[in-house]
Formats: C-alpha cells, structure tokens, sequence
C-alpha cells in the first residue's frame, strides 16, 4: 500500500464509513437473497432478475428520498439510526424469512413474476433504508465541491460493495448457514452504528442499538432446531452452490437440495432404489447387444450416488463419478455410505469440462445433473450431446434423468431435450415414471445404434438376462416419437432453458416411491 493511500483511508469519516458498510451490507443480502428466495421460486433467470430488479429499484428510491432530505436532515446521528433500522429488518428476516416468503407467495402472478413480491417484501425495506446512507454521506462530506465529494462516496460505496459480493459468495456463503449469516450483516450494521457516534452516544441511541443486539441474538437463537418437514435434520449447511440438507424419516435417509428431494437411501438396505425413478438407470443393461461389455460407466452429477453404488455393487464396472459440488461429494461420504475404490472413482468438476479434458471413452454416460427449477444449460445442449457421443465408445449410450412432463405444457423441457438428443444420436427413447401430465423424472436413452430397440425386445431381454433388478414394470413405460415442432433445438448461443421450464413452477413434483420387496432376479 503506498503511503498516498494510506493517508487517504486513514482520512475516512464516520459518514464515508457508514457508505462503506451500507455497500457491504446491501450487495451481501442481494447475494443472500438467492438462497433464501431459491428454495421456494427455484434459481431461475427470472428470480436472479427479480432479485436485481428489486435490490437496484429499493436503492433508487432510497438514493432519491435521501437526496431531497439530506440538506435538511442529513447528520451523523440518523446515519447511525438508519443502520439500527437496517439491522432490526435483517433480524426480522433471520427470524420470518418462511412467514414472509409464505406471504409474498399469495400473489396470483404468472410464474416468472412469482418471486417479485416475496423478494420485495423481505428485501425492499432494508435496501431502501441503506439508498439514504450515500446522499446523507455526500451531504456530510468534508471535502470541497459537490463532484468530489459524490465521487469519494460512489467510490467507498462501490468498494463495500464489491467485498459484500467477494466476501459473502466466496467466503460466507460457503462457511455458514442463512441465519449465520444474515446475524454477520446485522452485527456488522449495529457495530457500525455504534463506532460512528462514540464518543458522544446519547442514552436514546444507547438503548436502540442494545435493543436491536438483542433483537438479533433472540432471532438467531430461534432458528432451527434441529427438525423439518422431512424428518430429522442430520447434517445441513450452505454450499457454493446450494441450500444442503440430509433427513432421516424412518428407515430413509433423504438429500434435500435447494428444499428439493434429490436422493434417498435406505438406512436397512444401503444398496436398495428408494425412489422409483432410480430403477430405470438399469434400462441400458437391456438396450446394449451384450450387457457384460459395459465396462466403464460415467456419471455426470453425484447427489447421494444412489445409481453409482448400485452399479458398483451389482456389476463388474469402472464406474466414474463427476459432481461439482465438493460439499455434496463430502456428504455423500459422511452420510450415504459412499467409498473410493478401484472401481469407484469421484472427481469434483463441472461435467462438460470433465469430458472435453478427458481422454477415456465410456460405454455409458448417466446424466444426472437437472433439477427441477435449476438446469445447467451448458449440459443441454447439441454441442453438449456431441461431446458425450464422442465420449462414447461405438456401442455406448447415454442416459438422460429429466425432471419435466411427459405431455402437456409443462413437457416443455423434456420434448426440447429429446429434440436435441435426436440431432446427434440415432435413436432416442422416453420412459415417464408417474402419471401423465404430471412434473416427475422422466428418463431418455439415447443409443449410437441405427436400428430401434422395440419394447417387445426390451421386455424379451427383461426375462432372459440377469441384470440384477426386473424391469418388467417399468419397460411398460416405453415411449418414442415425441411430438418437437413447437420448441426449439438447444445450443450453446440459444438455450431457453429457463422459459422451458418456466410452465413447470407452482406445478406438484411427483417421485414415486420403489417397491421395498427384494428387487433381484433369481
């Protein structure tokens, strides 16, 4: 640090110190505002819209109602209040944020436009109040001349920001939960609030700011205590990535992602598909010509590597295992049982870069990497097909795990993939795991052979070959030839991944339960 600067932070006044923190504070809840927001309305383009929208609406008109008060009111005192303020609606969100969700989600909106309420009501007052900080800083400046004096405070206030974006997505986010964090930014604004009035702190302010530490400590201490809706919480925290929770209910052992079940397991039979949709991952051992030359099995997407162990356990194959999230890989270690082998390997990776670096060709790629209201369009796409099939060998086959419909407007998604499947591989078959019309897991085999597989073939293959699960039930399922005139190709510069899916919020998401009997054929 040269010594220029130095003199120039040591110069920072209370005023320009509460525009730092406001920066901090402000940019930090809007990052924080996708976790919260996300298990309700999903991650989507629309809800990170809404989000921003919101956040730079609240903020504009604090900017403006600050500006107009500031010569008449503007002093160091109210700065201080404006932050007390802030931090009471923040312990309010830490102790509310589901009531206020619950609310803000009553609005009869169109999906896309479900989120805006929610988000302004837990996130628009508390960034409206931190919009007065700036102009009632630039008001209080001491330096000379209204250009300089607004630059300084743009200045401060942008490099607050841009340590509440750093600092919250790559340091907070990762280390603590939601209530962990929202009670960081809240401690950060009661801290401020005090530092900026000492010495001269009248007995008024004294007794907010211990009235707002103690709204904040009372709110942290009533979070969750340990029980959801799914059961017992056993481990839960915040990744990179997502909201993370494993639940015992019972015998079964549930991975929530984002509030979502996303994988099961049985806490009596490790090994056996809880849900009914994991069956089907067995599907290729009936298309393939000779099941035993499946030697080498690719996984994209981890989650609690329910298909991973089966396969290890039933079959004699390599079976790689390609997930980016490392919290999800670390817990599927700690929680469901899974352990490295020779024949199990984990790499922590994003999918399609794990195959565009990768020399080794697989027999079959497992993608299973969608949620429902969070697809990475960057593994949906034609350039993305073609990279699997040149992953594959001259036999290989990938499989898709789909959540969308099967027919309907929320089949949206699912006839868009198939339509992009179809412009790579020769054959693409569908099988819906629910009833139709529904949002559930709907399961695509794509094939490198020219000539179909029919279901009379696949039923036939059923009986005759040990693959270790029967798959009689589910071969009924078999459907081709999905209706795709009226959506479009996916590729990397035109992926509307997020309109595809867009029909699908609000909807019931259906995973059905597999049977508990011994599943093996004898």
């Amino acid at each position: 640090m040269s010594l220029s600067t130095g003199r120039a932070l040591s110069r920072v006044t209370a005023p320009e110190l509460a525009v730092f923190v406001s920066g901090v504070a402000s940019m930090g809840l809007e990052i924080l505002a996708g976790r919260i927001i996300a298990p309700q309305f999903g991650s989507s383009i629309y809800t990170w819209g809404s989000i921003i929208g919101v956040f730079l609406a609240a903020l504009s008109l604090g900017y403006h109602y600050g500006g107009k008060r500031a010569a008449r009111r503007a002093s160091v005192e109210r700065l201080s209040w404006i932050l007390l303020g802030t931090a009471a609606y923040v312990a309010l969100l830490i102790f509310a944020n589901d009531v206020l969700l619950a609310a803000g989600s009553a609005f009869p909106l169109p999906s896309r436009f479900a989120s805006l309420p929610a988000v302004t009501l837990l996130f628009g007052p508390p960034t409206y109040l931190l919009g007065f900080i700036s102009p009632y800083a630039a008001e209080l400046s001491a330096t000379e001349g209204v250009g300089e004096a607004s630059g300084r405070v743009y200045a401060l206030g942008t490099i607050g920001s841009i340590v509440g974006v750093f600092g919250t997505t790559f340091g907070l986010i990762p280390a603590f939960g939601i209530e962990t964090i929202g009670f960081i930014f809240g401690l950060l604004l009661v801290g401020t609030a005090v530092s900026i009035t000492l010495p001269s702190m009248d007995q008024r302010s004294l007794f907010a700011t211990a009235g707002v530490a103690l709204l904040l400590v009372a709110s942290l201490g009533s979070g969750a205590v340990g029980v959801s809706t799914g059961g017992q919480v056993v481990h839960q925290t915040q990744t990179p990535y997502q909201e993370l929770e494993v639940a015992d209910l019972g015998d079964t052992r549930t991975l929530y992602l984002d509030g979502q079940r996303h994988s099961a397991m049985d806490l009596r039979d490790p090994d056996r598909h809880v849900f009914g949709y994991t069956r089907y991952f067995h599907m290729p051992y009936l298309f393939a010509e000779d099941p035993d030359e499946i030697d080498r099995v690719l996984f994209v997407g981890g989650g609690g590597f329910t298909g991973p162990k089966r396969f290890v356990s039933e079959y004699d194959a390599t079976v790689d295992v390609v997930e980016i999230d490392p919290e999800v890989i670390r817990t599927a270690k700690e929680h469901f049982g899974v352990e490295e082998s020779d024949q199990l390997n984990i790499h922590n990776a994003d999918g399609r870069r794990f195959l565009q670096e990768t020399d080794k060709t697989y027999d079959l790629i497992v993608l299973d990497a969608y949620k429902k209201d969070k697809v990475p369009f960057q593994l949906t796409t034609v350039e993305f097909m073609q990279l699997t099939s040149d992953r594959l060998s001259a036999d290989g086959m990938l499989f898709a795990n789909i959540i969308s419909a099967p027919t309907g407007p929320a089949s949206e998604f699912y006839r868009a993939e198939y339509k992009t499947m179809e412009q790579v591989y020769p054959q693409v078959y569908g099988f819906q795991t629910a009833g139709p019309g529904v949002v559930q897991n709907i399961e695509v085999v794509a094939t490198k052979d020219p000539d179909p597989v029919t279901q009379s073939q696949l039923q036939t293959r059923n009986r005759e070959r040990d693959i270790g699960i029967d798959l009689e039930n589910e071969v009924k399922n078999y459907r081709r030839d999905k209706p795709t005139d009226d959506v479009p190709i996916l590729r990397d510069d035109y992926a509307p991944v997020d309109s595809l899916l867009d029909p699908m919020v609000g909807q019931r998401y259906v995973i059905q339960q597999a049977p508990s009997e011994n599943e093996t054929v004898g």
